[in-house]
């Protein structure tokens, strides 16, 4: 996401031979709301943009549940700033790159970061549900499956443990 339309180009055409979607942001605002429509993958971010600037975006994002994990990589054009790096690293960003980049580093940087998010958002529901826990972190109507494998007897836990321990 950046303000400026041959930056937006620029990195599109880099980041085509990655083999994903591509969207644009031409806005810090602009960015936000696209990433919270959903499907995205990675966002990159310029640091400098109208309305919201790229700290900002990465500061909300990761006060969200649903994106706190999203991968964002800060791109600059300000040059070195270990300041200003170590507050997008303090707010989680990702990666902090400062322009001109070497387009194969952010096409693999992109691309594993891309398929580590997806493997692990393919995980967490997974995780969800062995555990009835749904996408969005609420508990599922399901049975306790550990209540439901133990046997009823009468004798309450003292009961139920005998049996497990086969001291019955």
């Amino acid at each position: 996401m950046d303000d400026r339309e041959d930056n937006l180009f620029a990195i599109e055409s880099l980041l085509r031979p990655v083999g994903r979607p591509v969207v644009r942001a031409h806005s810090g605002d602009e960015a936000l709301k696209t990433v919270l429509r959903g499907g995205i993958a990675v966002v990159i971010l310029d640091v400098v943009m109208p309305q919201m600037d790229g700290l900002e975006v990465l500061a909300y994002l990761k006060r969200l549940d649903h994106t706190r994990n999203l991968p964002v990589v800060l791109m600059t054009g300000l040059g070195r700033d270990d300041d200003l790096a170590a507050r997008a690293y303090d707010l989680g960003v990702s990666d902090f790159l400062v322009k001109p980049v070497d387009p194969w580093v952010v096409r693999t940087k992109v691309r594993a970061l891309a398929d580590l998010y997806t493997e692990n958002q393919s995980l967490r529901a997974q995780l969800g549900a062995l555990t009835g826990r749904r996408a969005d972190g609420s508990a599922a109507d399901l049975p306790d499956l550990l209540e439901s494998r133990l046997p009823h007897q009468s004798g309450g836990a003292k009961g139920r443990a005998r049996s497990i321990q086969g001291t019955d």
